[in-house]
């Protein structure tokens, strides 16, 4: 098992790569209802606001310190030792590097047709040894109680040994944790792995990721999208941390 620590609203896996990716495995494998979330500070702060999301965020039985200043705060809080983030986009190729090892079973679930298309190239070309057993456009609306138990059955019925989330966040998270103990497989909310690995977003570069500057570089892109969100979650997420800081220095 894993250690944990609460930060600000949510309980973090202690965890690196190698210990993430082979809990994993050890669940998809197993074919065990199990739920990952790579949480950065936007996911965060909305499971600070946001009480039903903050209640569901806790469910998910992994969630690992996505962004350079989620695990800066929780080793400057813990002193847990954390050498580097835990990455959606990476995690997702260490796990996929280990499933094709062993031959898994793969389901994408959300996003775009045009996104999915790509994914499973990128997949079968670097992954051969995969099955991706099923495919499921994103209806970008949430699932009505009989389309919800349509997709429960068929993912079931594909053997899927773990099933990628593409929902963006806090979609996603919210569809893993009310799809643990119903889907029997590893459900990993990863958003943002579809679109780099397919292609269809650039990702950031190694320096600006390493100095925690990927909002920088996403804000850049898409500044009309994304200013407001990173001045609100940014600005409050340093607040907490302050606060955090000199509560636990007393």
């Amino acid at each position: 098992m894993f250690e944990k620590r609460h930060l600000f609203a949510v309980d973090y896996a202690i965890v690196d790569y190698e210990s993430a990716s082979e809990e994993i495995l050890r669940h998809a494998r197993a074919r065990q209802s199990f739920g990952v979330s790579a949480l950065a500070v936007h996911g965060l702060m909305e499971s600070v606001w946001d009480a039903d999301l903050r209640r569901l965020v806790n469910k998910i039985d992994m969630v690992v310190a996505d962004g350079q200043p989620v695990r800066w705060a929780l080793n400057s809080l813990y002193k847990v030792g954390l050498k580097d983030r835990v990455y959606g986009p990476e995690l997702t190729l260490r796990v996929l590097q280990k499933a094709n090892q062993h031959g898994l079973k793969v389901y994408l679930y959300g996003s775009t047709a045009r996104t999915l298309g790509q994914f499973q190239a990128f997949i079968e070309r670097e992954f051969p040894r995969i099955d991706i057993c099923g495919i499921h456009v994103d209806r970008f609306r949430e699932a009505t109680e009989e389309e919800d138990l349509q997709d429960i059955k068929k993912i079931n019925a594909s053997g899927a040994h773990i099933v990628l989330v593409g929902r963006g966040c806090p979609r996603q998270e919210r569809w893993v944790a009310n799809h643990l103990g119903k889907v029997n497989a590893a459900m990993m909310a990863v958003g943002a792995a579809f679109d780099f690995h397919a292609g269809t977003v650039k990702q950031a570069p190694a320096w600006v990721q390493r100095r925690g500057l990927e909002w920088l570089f996403r804000l850049v892109q898409e500044p009309g999208r994304l200013w407001k969100r990173y001045l609100t979650t940014n600005s409050y997420f340093i607040f907490l941390f302050l606060k955090h800081k000199l509560s636990f220095s007393k």
